[in-house]
C-alpha cells in the first residue's frame, strides 16, 4: 500500500481554497485543506514543488512518521506556510485511513465524547440596532452562542463588522479582491475601549444571561489596554475575549490575567505547540484557538489539545470561511472526540463553495455533527472547482488615525 498520486487543487468559489488530493495505489482518495488566506499560492507551491514528489511511494498508513518526516526533514521548521502544507498532508492521510477502516474519522480518534458540537455564530452591525437584529436572527435559528462585533463611533469599516446590513447570515468578507494591494482601514483604540462595554451592557439587558457572548479584539490592544478592557467587561460575563493583544509575546497575557477574570482565547495565528507553551503551562488562557489547517493537521492538533487538557484548558478551534469544508470537517471530528472540547467557531460556507465541496456534516439548533460517512466526510467536485479561477485577494491593512500601521 503506497501513495501513487499527489495533486494540488486551487479554486475560488467566492473565496480562494487550496486542497491537497492524495490517491493510493488501490485508488483510495484523501483530501486535505492547505488554505492560507492571502498567501494561498505560497502553500500551493510548497506542496507541488517540494512536498508532492517526496510522498510518492510512501506508505499512507504511516501518518506519524510522515508528519515527522515533513516537519523535521526540511530543517526549516514551523511558520504558517510549512505548517499548512503539513496539515494538508496529515488530513489527507487520516481521511484515507478512516476510509480504509470504513469509519468516520472520529471513531479512530477514540469515538464520540458528546452527541454534538456546540458552535458559535458571528453577529455584527454597524450600530447596536443592527447588531441586536443579527443576534435575534441567530437565536431564532437555535444558536446559544454568538460572537459580537459592532461599529465604533468615528471610524469607518473595521474588522468583523458587516457593511451589508443586519440579518441571519454573516456577510462580512474581509479578504478584498482589490488587485495587487490590500485595502486599508482606520483604527482608534481609545474610542473602542469607551464604546464596547456599553454594547455588552445592552446585550445583557436585551438577551439575558443565558446567551453566551464572545468578542474578538483581533490583536489590536496593548497589554495594559487589554488588561483594562478585560476588567471593564467582567460584569457582562463574556464566554471569552479573543486575541486581546498580539500573541507573539506570550508573557503579555500575564498582565491581562493579573487584572481580570474574563476568560481568554488566543491562537488563530499560531501554528505550533511551541507558540502555546508558556500560555498553557502558566494557565494564561482558557481556550486554544488554532485552526487544524494552520497548525500541522489532526496529528498536531490532537497533541496540542491533549497538552492543554492537562492544565484544564479547552478547545475553541478557528473556523472562518477561509478554512475550507475539508478543514472544517477535520475540526469537527476532533471536537467530537476530545474530552476538553469548549466550542467551535462556525461560519457557513456559501452555496458555490458547497457545490465544490460536498459535505456530510449537519447543523441542528446550535450544534454541528461531522456525520458518519467514512473518512472526513467531504468530497471534492473537481469539475465544479475548475469553474472558479483563483482570484488574488488580501486581508486589509490597519492604520491608526495618524497613519501608523497597526495590528489589524
Amino acid at each position: 500500500m503506497t501513495i501513487e498520486l499527489v495533486d494540488v487543487n486551487i479554486t475560488s468559489p467566492g473565496r480562494n481554497f487550496v486542497t491537497l488530493k492524495i490517491t493510493t495505489a488501490d485508488g483510495i482518495v484523501g483530501l486535505g485543506d492547505a488554505t492560507l488566506n492571502g498567501r494561498e499560492l505560497a502553500v500551493a507551491s510548497y506542496l507541488s514543488d517540494h512536498v508532492a514528489s517526496m510522498l510518492i511511494g510512501r506508505d499512507e498508513d504511516r501518518i506519524e512518521d510522515t508528519w515527522q518526516y515533513l516537519y523535521r526533514g526540511p530543517y526549516w521548521r514551523r511558520g504558517p506556510v510549512t505548517m499548512a502544507a503539513i496539515a494538508a498532508v496529515d488530513m489527507a492521510l487520516w481521511d484515507i485511513k478512516a476510509k480504509k477502516a470504513g469509519m468516520p474519522l472520529y471513531q479512530l480518534l477514540g469515538g464520540a465524547s458528546r452527541e454534538g458540537v456546540r458552535v458559535y455564530a458571528h453577529a455584527s452591525g454597524t450600530d447596536y440596532a443592527a447588531l441586536k437584529n443579527a443576534i435575534t436572527g441567530y437565536e431564532e435559528l437555535g444558536y446559544t452562542a454568538v460572537r459580537v462585533q459592532t461599529g465604533v463611533p468615528g471610524l469607518g469599516q473595521i474588522y468583523g463588522v458587516s457593511s451589508t446590513g443586519p440579518g441571519v447570515r454573516y456577510d462580512y468578507e474581509p479578504a478584498k479582491r482589490s488587485g495587487d494591494r490590500p485595502s486599508e482601514e482606520t483604527w482608534d483604540t481609545r474610542n473602542y475601549l469607551h464604546h464596547m462595554p456599553g454594547i455588552f451592557s445592552q446585550i445583557r439587558e436585551d438577551f439575558g444571561t443565558d446567551l453566551r457572548i464572545l468578542h474578538d479584539g483581533h490583536h489590536r490592544m496593548s497589554p495594559i489596554e487589554a488588561a483594562r478592557f478585560a476588567k471593564d467587561i467582567e460584569p457582562y460575563d463574556l464566554f471569552w475575549l479573543e486575541d486581546c493583544t498580539p500573541g507573539e509575546d506570550q508573557t503579555a497575557l500575564r498582565l491581562v490575567r493579573q487584572h481580570s477574570t474574563t476568560p481568554l482565547a488566543i491562537g488563530e495565528v499560531f501554528n505550533s505547540v511551541y507558540d502555546y507553551q508558556t500560555l498553557i503551562t502558566e494557565r494564561l488562557i482558557d481556550y486554544v484557538r488554532s485552526a487544524v489547517t494552520h497548525t500541522g493537521g489532526i496529528t498536531a492538533m490532537k497533541k496540542l489539545l491533549d497538552f492543554a487538557a492537562i492544565y484544564g484548558i479547552k478547545s475553541g478551534i478557528h473556523g472562518p470561511t477561509d478554512i475550507s469544508p475539508v478543514g472544517m470537517a477535520a475540526a469537527l471530528h476532533l471536537d467530537l472526540a476530545i474530552h476538553n472540547f469548549g466550542i467551535q467557531e462556525y461560519m457557513p460556507h456559501n452555496e458555490q463553495t458547497l457545490e465544490v465541496f460536498q459535505t456530510s456534516f449537519t447543523f441542528d439548533r446550535g450544534f454541528l455533527h461531522p456525520g458518519d460517512k467514512p473518512g472526513l466526510g467531504v468530497d471534492l467536485d473537481e469539475d465544479a472547482a475548475a469553474g472558479h479561477d483563483y482570484t488574488k485577494a488580501y486581508l486589509p491593512v490597519n492604520r491608526l488615525l495618524d497613519g501608523t500601521v497597526h495590528d489589524w
